[in-house]
């Protein structure tokens, strides 16, 4: 996926990278953003201060509940584990005090199922899985900078994701009105469904603003070099 980004003000500030260009549009302040963690290909001399992986995520956790946000403490991949930044994760979760501490599952595909969901919760411990955050935390690695998660639960560990759900966005992270259309042609019966995952997103994305306006007010969309991300 090609690299895009809005709010461009080069190297030593803030990265955050959405999956969704909805996702991009709640950022604030002079963060840069990235739709799509495919294009973390930074070299050392476009290292920002820090990167926050940011949207929705799906839950594993069954105490999870729709528009939960939660912070992520490690990010668990197939060959690993990374740690988030412990500091920076405080300071988030004092500005976003409701948001849940827990471990983020990697994963390259959408986790679409309810056996599929407990059976990456029990083999990773995580609360919650997303796209996104495995590869920022492997480019922070890289990188020699701090990372973070942020992320709102549009996707409950109870919920069954049908193919019209996961045929709605494209693969740069715009709306895919067409292939949703497409898909319940051939499913009708997926509509009930659909209709209770656009509810489940539109709670999530009010959370996700919520969110976004408390690190705001404590300026973290706008800092370049917080006393917590200090190299």
């Amino acid at each position: 996926m090609a690299r895009r980004t809005l709010g461009d003000r080069g190297a030593n500030s803030l990265l955050v990278v959405v999956g969704l260009t909805r996702e991009a549009r709640i950022v604030r302040g002079g963060a840069r953003v990235l739709i799509g963690g495919r294009g973390l290909g930074l070299t050392l001399a476009e290292r920002p201060a820090a990167l926050l992986s940011f949207g929705l995520c799906g839950g594993l956790d069954p105490a999870l509940g729709v528009g939960d946000m939660v912070l992520g403490a490690t990010v668990t991949t197939a060959d690993g584990c990374f740690t988030a930044d412990p500091t920076w994760t405080r300071e988030l979760a004092a500005a976003v005090p409701h948001a849940q501490l827990t471990g983020i599952a990697a994963s390259d595909e959408i986790v679409a199922t309810r056996a599929d969901k407990a059976a990456l919760h029990a083999r990773t411990g995580a609360g919650a899985v997303d796209m996104e955050s495995h590869l920022v935390a492997a480019a922070a690695a890289r990188l020699g900078v701090p990372f973070a998660v942020l992320r709102s639960v549009s996707d409950p560990a109870d919920h069954t994701l049908s193919d019209a759900a996961q045929a709605g966005y494209a693969a740069d992270g715009k709306p895919d009105i067409a292939a949703v259309l497409i898909a319940l042609l051939a499913r009708p019966r997926e509509f009930p469904s659909l209709v209770r995952t656009a509810v489940h997103a539109a709670t999530a994305f009010r959370a996700l603003h919520v969110s976004a306006a408390a690190l705001d007010g404590h300026g973290h969309w706008h800092r370049t070099a917080p006393q917590a991300l200090a190299a």
